[in-house]
């Protein structure tokens, strides 16, 4: 693990942001930069990070790295499951890859009953997504068999259920269809290896695309950003004793928020030192815990977007007086 202190000195060159002009079609995202260049895009994962739709104003050190670096490890792991868009890598933070047209729904699957859809039935809600919930069930219980609970993909995400997809047109039957059966496999095939690495994979969400008339995988695959992760060892004894689990993902973030007060619409707080070093940790668990390997700072006398500019230029995609 990277030790406090150097994650402490890496707050002051995060990589908040990587605007180069001459790329050109820029948009930027929550957490990822990105640019189209013809025939493919160029993404560049940063250190910013968002919850509840909302953008922190703290960037966390390291983490676009761990999210980058686990996305091409998983995407290696599942392209026997589902093609996906990448080309190559050419810095830890950036992805080159297939420009494909996106489907706007989220593929979101639970194998636990937590994090938003538990804040909802604590309420009395008992229908998600169409998928009928029983009373009784406990905060972090498992469920017999994972759900589906796929949202619309927009600025503020929204519930949708399979039904409403397909006569909506969102996305045709029979590729709605293919991409249940895809996500319950690339869950399953996440939960049985994260159990091998000593974590719970607890839920998640997939994007998917069409690409020359085939079904890909997009986007990114099992991160804490993506993904909820807890330790399998400690399960439980908190679920028990109705303690919070230990995640290794962004549910650190939301909780510290909901712990603030914070709801939807309002302004975000300042997070405090503690909670990003905290939050960098965790990232960093996750990346060494799921890969197998360890997480190496790299240094360098250059900031990561100067870095990220030398590799797009041997790549070809920049010239060095741009």
């Amino acid at each position: 693990m990277v030790d406090n202190n150097t994650i402490k000195q890496a707050m002051n060159s995060t990589c908040d942001e990587a605007y180069f002009p001459a790329l050109g079609n820029y948009r930027k995202g929550k957490v990822r930069d990105l640019y189209d260049i013809g025939d493919k895009l160029i993404i560049v994962v940063t250190d910013r990070i968002s919850a509840f739709d909302a953008q922190l104003k703290q960037a966390i050190p390291f983490k676009g790295r761990a999210l980058n670096q686990i996305t091409t490890f998983w995407f290696d792991k599942v392209k026997d499951v589902v093609p996906n868009h990448i080309i190559s890598s050419p810095h830890p933070n950036v992805l080159i890859v297939k420009k494909a047209n996106p489907y706007p729904i989220e593929m979101i699957i639970r194998g636990y009953a937590t994090g938003s859809l538990w804040r909802a039935y604590e309420k009395g809600d008992r229908i998600k997504c169409g998928v009928s919930l029983p009373d009784g069930l406990k905060k972090d219980q498992k469920f017999p068999e994972p759900i589906l609970t796929p949202t619309t993909k927009s600025e503020h995400d929204e519930d949708i259920t399979r039904e409403e997809i397909i006569k909506q047109g969102l996305v045709p039957k029979e590729v709605y269809e293919k991409m249940e059966a895809i996500t319950k496999e690339l869950f399953k095939r996440g939960q049985e290896f994260a159990a091998k690495q000593g974590l719970i994979l607890v839920d998640t969400k997939y994007e998917f695309a069409e690409y020359k008339g085939e079904l890909i995988l997009i986007d990114e695959v099992h991160t804490g950003d993506s993904s909820r992760f807890w330790v399998n060892s400690e399960y439980e004894e908190h679920f028990n004793k109705g303690d919070k689990q230990r995640s290794i993902d962004k549910e650190y973030i939301r909780q510290w928020l909901l712990d603030q007060g914070f709801k939807y619409g309002q302004e975000v707080p300042d997070l405090p030192e503690d909670v990003v070093i905290t939050a960098s940790q965790r990232y960093i668990e996750e990346f060494e815990k799921l890969t197998g390997q360890k997480f190496e700072v790299i240094k360098s006398n250059k900031s990561i977007k100067e870095n990220i500019k030398e590799e797009l230029i041997k790549e070809g995609l920049l010239c060095w007086f741009q």
